[in-house]
């Protein structure tokens, strides 16, 4: 714990490329692997003149030779950063390469390459049959992106011998229609649900490597088995994960919320569509649950950026649905979702049993919003104790017309002007000019700005709320 808030930076220059990593990047056919023509197609039906090209670590090797081919393919002048930088370098679209959480941009229009990762259907579908040996199973079958287009193979192999097997179709793009009765979509899948008790009658069969978007499966049909198969090994199995005891250590989280005095609500998002709203959301939430908050833009948490707020109690991240379940057991305070937050600071909501990631889900006129009940009087609110400290507290909501105390000066201002610190030039411009865009979005200015080392930079901006004593 104590090297997790320090670091010169020493470590990360000595440390060495591990070669699993450096040969994760396509050698092979890229035209084939990024789908070279497809891009190049929305390039030119979109008429668009300047594209951003945005890659994930593993495929950065290939950047500039997948730039070059889409210039020449194009004409368009090609730029390799992400969506935020993107606009401030003037993109009119962006297409993104490699995996991706399929949450719906609100700022550029967007086209994802996840490129074609080999699957060996054979022994795929080999795999499914031993783990689903009854041919009248109700199956839902879900695959990670890259191996989305091998998904149709599989398919033909697979639903002559299992009639009720459904396999989940990859959405992406225009913002998703309504849902049909029978239907779910989430994290930007879509299939049918036949089985007579719907979807908790069904099992799930993921292919994919074990990582955070086989997690958020496994807790939001926290109903439903799960089996899995696993392309780089070749070997299904039957998750073992304890959806229970995950669970608890969410709820856990939870009742910490419910004690918290003051939270930080971290902006690890600028692009998901709806981020605004659902900070807005938020910071009314703690308002009338009579907690401070403070909006802190981080970009990626780790432990040294958040060790400089030792004033929070808890922190919460809005962040995509896939990287909102971030596990702070290493972090100096715990971290909630959206959804957690809700649970413990709006009486109306209750735990049913189904858990849900995805912050648009709690908005007005979502499927999942709950109303705030109305302002009850300190005399009258139930009184209930926290089961971490033992105390009594009051679960009541206040007024929100009421008068709010004076700012808070906890954080002391240590810089008046809106310039971020510099951690080295390339970041200190890129932060700079990513989250000046933020500033002015949420009409703030920031009253403390923090740097640890070489680790990166946390900007604060003070929220409503109720004045520690």
């Amino acid at each position: 714990m104590a090297t997790a808030f320090s670091s010169d930076g020493e470590a990360a220059l000595r440390r060495a490329l591990s070669p699993a990593a450096a040969a994760a990047a396509p050698r092979g056919d890229l035209d084939a692997f990024y789908e070279t023509g497809r891009a190049a197609a929305f390039v030119r039906e979109g008429a668009f003149r300047k594209v951003a090209l945005q890659f994930p670590d593993e495929l950065l090797a290939d950047a500039a030779a997948v730039a070059a081919r889409m210039e020449a393919a194009t004409g368009a002048e090609i730029c390799c950063v992400d969506e935020v930088a993107a606009e401030h370098a003037g993109a009119e679209a962006l297409v993104h390469y490699g995996p991706a959480c399929l949450s719906p941009c609100g700022r550029l229009p967007v086209l994802h390459i996840f490129g074609r990762q080999p699957l060996d259907v054979e022994r795929c579908a080999g795999a499914f049959r031993e783990l689903y040996p009854d041919r009248q199973s109700h199956v839902v079958v879900l695959s990670d992106v890259v191996y989305a287009h091998a998904m149709g193979e599989l398919e033909q192999q697979l639903c002559q011998e299992y009639p009720n097997v459904v396999f989940s179709r990859v959405v992406c793009g225009d913002p998703p229609r309504p849902a049909l009765p029978g239907e779910v979509q989430q994290f930007g899948r879509q299939f049918s649900v036949e089985a007579p008790g719907g979807l908790q009658d069904c099992s799930m069969f993921y292919v994919g490597a074990e990582g955070l978007a086989l997690t958020s499966f496994m807790l939001t049909w926290n109903c439903c088995p799960f089996s899995s198969f696993d392309p780089a090994t070749g070997c299904g199995r039957r998750e073992t994960l304890n959806i229970n005891r995950a669970l608890m250590r969410r709820l856990y989280l939870v009742e910490r919320a419910r004690d918290a005095g003051v939270v930080g609500i971290l902006v690890g998002t600028l692009g998901v569509a709806g981020y605004l709203a659902v900070l807005q959301h938020l910071r009314e939430l703690l308002c009338r649950a009579g907690k401070r908050s403070y909006t802190l833009a981080v970009g990626k948490p780790n432990p040294a950026k958040l060790a400089n707020f030792l004033e929070v109690d808890v922190f919460v991240l809005v962040a995509c649905a896939q990287n909102s379940l971030l596990d702070s057991s290493d972090f100096y305070r715990p971290i909630v979702t959206p959804y957690e937050l809700e649970l413990a600071c709006n009486p109306a909501r209750e735990w049913t049993g189904s858990y849900l990631t995805d912050f648009r889900d709690l908005l007005p006129g979502a499927c999942a919003h709950v109303e705030l009940p109305p302002a009850v009087c300190a005399e009258e609110a139930v009184p209930d104790i926290s089961l971490i400290t033992g105390e009594m507290r009051a679960v009541c909501l206040c007024d929100p017309l009421a008068p709010q105390p004076p700012p808070s000066t906890t954080l002391a201002c240590r810089d008046q002007t809106r310039a971020v610190a510099e951690i080295s030039p390339a970041a200190s411009f890129l932060e700079s000019r990513s989250w000046r865009g933020l500033e002015q979005q949420l009409g703030k200015t920031p009253i403390s700005k923090a740097v640890q080392g070489r680790r990166g930079i946390a900007i604060a901006y003070e929220d409503e709320g109720r004045e520690e004593p």
